[in-house]
């Protein structure tokens, strides 16, 4: 199987080559950002937008709180690059708060931000948005850090850390070519209601980098109100089988999972293949930024290799 580079072939044609020479004209699907000098100040309304300004060497002046229950606004894999204290935003976006922080120019790669969002924001500083014909969510990490990189001057240094990332994906997928072909599910319960995500969500999307594809039932399932996943019912449980599932909670808690009637009759679960996802590797996985991959990576990959192995369920933080 052709391992192309993540979801490159459905979004480079969509974002121009742009020289790193300042003005710096990015095009959006609002319009365009024009950025006269390279940023001092940058803010960003990404919900995992600061984990790669960090992993670039920038100090937000504001940034988006996510989710997570920690002293600071990041999680471990960011928070000990920050060193700053930036304008923290909870919630809907505080226009006022973003203005304060005196931005250069303000990151909205991965922030659902309306049109309306977008004109208040352009009082205050240029805003860079998706590219045109790209949905909120559907940037993949390595085009979304790419951007990023442009907008503040860093281009190179986001390459270099997209290529690291790239190499480090090939070279487990060649340290276990047993995995070549093999099916993976991503799946969950939230409020005891099973469901899955397709291949078009980033964490298949990464486990395709390293051999696995999604089960066809996953993707059949889909329906065009939600391309990214598929909520199923206990009955229609068997849609997820696969040779080894990853069960991603929010919290950690795996209980909703353990409690599913019709799990005991998947052969991944008879044959003890699988993992379930703490709250660390499974943020860390939807994060997919440029310093959360290589902190998913470390515990994704050894729970994969016990979890087919046949020793699962595989517990992680």
């Amino acid at each position: 199987m052709i391992r192309p580079a993540l979801a490159a072939t459905l979004t480079l044609a969509a974002i121009p080559a742009w020289a790193q020479d300042f003005p710096l004209t990015i095009p959006h699907k609002f319009g365009e950002a024009v950025i006269e000098a390279e940023p001092e100040r940058v803010a960003t309304l990404d919900f995992s937008g600061a984990d790669d300004l960090l992993a670039l060497g920038i100090q937000p002046v504001a940034l988006r709180y996510w989710y997570g229950d920690f002293d600071g606004p990041l999680w471990p894999w960011a928070a000990p690059e920050l060193t700053a204290e930036p304008a923290v935003l909870r919630g809907e976006i505080d226009y006022e708060k973003v203005a304060a922080s005196n931005p250069d120019v303000i990151l909205a790669l991965w922030s659902g931000i309306t049109e309306a969002d977008y004109e208040h924001l352009s009082r205050i500083a240029p805003v860079v948005a998706v590219p045109e014909g790209i949905g909120d969510y559907e940037l993949p990490w390595d085009d979304r850090a790419r951007i990023a990189g442009r907008a503040v001057g860093r281009e190179d240094a986001a390459e270099d850390r997209i290529a690291a990332i790239d190499t480090r994906l090939d070279d487990i997928a060649e340290a276990h070519p047993d995995w070549d072909g093999k099916t993976a599910s991503v799946a969950y319960a939230m409020s005891g209601t099973p469901g899955a995500y397709t291949s078009a969500d980033i964490r298949p999307k990464l486990l395709s980098r390293l051999g696995f594809e999604t089960p066809d039932a996953i993707d059949a399932a889909s329906g065009p109100g939600n391309p990214f996943a598929v909520t199923l019912s206990e009955e229609a449980l068997a849609t997820i089988d696969a040779d080894v599932i990853l069960w991603i909670s929010t919290d950690g808690d795996h209980a909703p999972i353990e409690a599913l009637v019709t799990r005991r009759f998947l052969s991944a679960t008879k044959g003890g293949h699988e993992v379930f996802a703490g709250e660390l590797l499974g943020s860390a996985l939807s994060h997919a930024s440029l310093l959360s991959l290589p902190y998913a990576l470390d515990t994704l990959v050894p729970a994969l290799e016990e979890a087919l192995a046949g020793n699962g369920p595989v517990e992680t933080e």
